[in-house]
């Protein structure tokens, strides 16, 4: 209590009773997998596709880079990143890039979608008298000119070869050498040798994907930051492909993500199914192999195709960097209480499989959330489930509601610690959880007309006896009301003759 000595006017300020619940965020996603370069192990947060860029390498003959410019381009915000599969025993070693070929004042390197040797030649630029800066680039690959660029030495002009070159050429980059004016070369041919891709590691442990905590790796490291909600392996299926990990080790992997996704109890975790199986398949694998039971996982099938840069031709990748996108614009857009499906996938312009409804109708009950192409509509996430046989966690959107509202009531009630047990403080967290959750029923997140019949808040001496009180615990008992997606819309129809009896009534 402040002392009041000698007379006069005090001011003092003083804590209302109100301390505000705010919302924490719904759609950070976690990555796992490999990449060219960058940090291994170690989360990094990358918030925009130049980031990951910069910190890992772009497109490369993995999945991981996919995952990420999907999971950016469908309205992602911000991802963690891990790296795995480069510092184990048994990782063979990478080799390095081919040295790149001078011609002239240009150094000219094969880029990572030249799976071969080119030739590149230099020739006269057309018509009669052409600039003398003028030139023309022809890049040869199997006795064919696969790449023709019509070239200046000038700087600043729009047919600048290194400008020309790097927004245009998919075998080649060409870099002006350091020091002296750059003049046109003369008319020749030069070999330029392919870079070799990337060696991935002989063998991989399930251990690197779970990691440690205490070394920071892994599913281990990612339990260090609290904000991820979204955790993917986009690359798990390709690194079975590959004969890195066997079929047992998938499940494993897919197992402990699971499991660390229950463990911290704030976070899904985004599962693929494996490429180049049918329907019927995908139905086998998931009831016998990988039978999973839970309420932090979702599954989604098939595989999509995807523009890939690096080859110039499409590419079949694992939807799970995508649909984490479209969580989390879906979230931006609607609230997280909205079920993210009936969205569509940007960046997807095929299916692995085009599924018909029968062919859903097998894998919608079983936790299959579907990808499907609609005629006029584009493609589209067509499904919302987990992979819970629990009714009441049938649902997504659920799922992540739950996960909202108790991570933003376990933060926004961290004052109540160390407080006076009284009812005061009863009255106070009642106060104040009613007024977050009166606002989350108002945004359309739970069910009811009234916020009465949309949840309660219960903390009072019957739910705080003197026992507990006694043992320093304070007991809030809070129950609410979800909404459910509208999955099946159902219309009766009925076929009457008689409208006059009809009005009558």
């Amino acid at each position: 209590m402040p002392s009041y000595l000698s007379p006069g006017v005090y001011v003092e300020e003083v804590q209302s009773g109100a301390r505000p619940i705010e919302g924490v965020g719904t759609a950070v996603a976690a990555f796992v997998g490999f990449a060219p370069q960058g940090p291994f192990h170690e989360p990094t947060l990358v918030t925009n596709w130049n980031q990951y860029v910069q910190n890992f390498g772009g497109f490369d003959d993995g999945y991981l880079a996919h995952a990420v410019y999907g999971y950016f381009a469908n309205g992602g915000g911000s991802a963690y990143v891990v790296r795995i599969g480069g510092q184990s025993e048994a990782a063979a070693p990478t080799r390095p890039a081919a040295a790149p070929v001078e011609l002239g004042g240009l150094r000219i390197q094969a880029l990572a979608a030249a799976d071969a040797d080119v030739t590149v030649e230099v020739a006269d630029a057309d018509g009669d008298t052409p600039p003398e800066d003028r030139f023309k680039l022809l890049v040869h690959q199997g006795g064919k000119v696969v790449e023709t660029f019509d070239v200046s030495t000038r700087k600043n002009v729009k047919s600048y070869v290194v400008t020309q070159v790097r927004d245009r050429s998919k075998l080649i980059e060409v870099t002006e050498q350091s020091g002296g004016t750059l003049a046109r070369p003369d008319n020749q041919s030069v070999t330029v040798p392919a870079t070799p891709p990337s060696a991935p590691p002989a063998k991989l442990s399930a251990q690197e994907y779970v990691g440690d905590l205490a070394a920071r790796t892994g599913f281990g490291g990612l339990e260090t930051v609290d904000e991820i909600t979204i955790v993917a392996v986009p690359d798990l299926m390709s690194a079975h492909q590959r004969g890195l990990i066997d079929a047992e080790g998938v499940k494993t992997v897919q197992l402990a993500a699971i499991s660390h996704c229950e463990q911290l109890g704030d976070r899904v975790a985004l599962l693929d199914a494996p490429p180049g199986l049918n329907a019927q398949q995908v139905r086998t694998w998931r009831m016998d192999e990988a039978g999973y039971d839970s309420n932090y996982a979702t599954l989604y099938y098939p595989w999509i195709k995807v523009f890939d840069p690096a080859s110039g031709r499409n590419k079949l990748v694992p939807p799970s960097g995508h649909v984490a996108g479209v969580w989390a614009r879906s979230d931006t857009e609607r609230g997280v209480h909205k079920a993210p499906a009936n969205e569509v996938i940007r960046g997807a312009v095929d299916l692995e499989t085009s599924l018909s409804k029968g062919e859903q109708d097998l894998l919608n009950p079983i936790g299959v959330n579907c990808v499907r192409a609609f005629a006029g509509r584009g493609i589209r996430i067509w499904g919302a489930r987990t992979l819970s046989s629990d009714p009441a966690w049938r649902y997504l959107n659920v799922r992540r509601l739950f996960n909202y509202l108790e991570e933003s009531i376990l933060l926004g009630t961290q004052w109540v610690v160390f407080e006076p047990n009284d009812d005061r403080l009863w009255s106070s967290i009642r106060r104040n959880i009613s007024a977050f959750l009166t606002q989350t029923w108002r945004d359309g997140a739970l069910f009811g007309r009234t916020p009465a019949e949309a949840f309660y808040v219960k903390c009072d001496r019957d739910n705080n006896p003197q026992e507990s009180i006694d043992l320093g615990q304070v007991v809030c008992e809070i129950g609410v009301a979800p909404v459910k997606p509208a999955e099946f819309v159902i219309f009766r129809l009925s076929q009457f003759s008689d409208s006059s009896s009809l009005l009558s009534e």
